[in-house]
């Protein structure tokens, strides 16, 4: 079994919960995305990042307006729809429920029992 590619599933998984909690504070602009994620040590490349930002974009989760820039192009900073913050409240919700779940499995002692009855 290769740990490498099990742990980039493990990021797979949450990356769209990631990038939605990042927007829902404000409208973002890619490569903010992309640093922020990395100042907490979850890695994510420009070419992996834009196609999702389009995915949920055209699934109306997203909208974005576009940013005269001094130093180059416009820029395209993306925000939620109100049908984004409703995806992303579940999406907060499976969250929790995962990580408390998954907390509370890897958190077990060795002698306590498999189930709490």
């Amino acid at each position: 079994m290769n740990i490498e590619n099990t742990q980039s599933q493990m990021r797979k998984g949450i990356l769209e919960f990631c990038i939605l909690s990042i927007i829902r504070r404000g409208e973002a602009y890619p490569s903010d995305i992309v640093e922020e994620m990395k100042s907490v040590n979850l890695q994510i490349l420009e070419g992996t990042l834009y196609p999702l930002l389009t995915r949920l974009k055209n699934a109306d989760m997203l909208t974005y307006r576009w940013v005269e820039s001094n130093s180059g192009p416009p820029r395209k900073y993306f925000m939620l729809t109100e049908k984004g913050e409703t995806f992303y409240k579940e999406l907060e919700q499976t969250w929790n429920e995962l990580s408390n779940g998954v907390n509370s499995l890897a958190n077990k002692k060795p002698d306590e029992p498999l189930t709490n009855q």
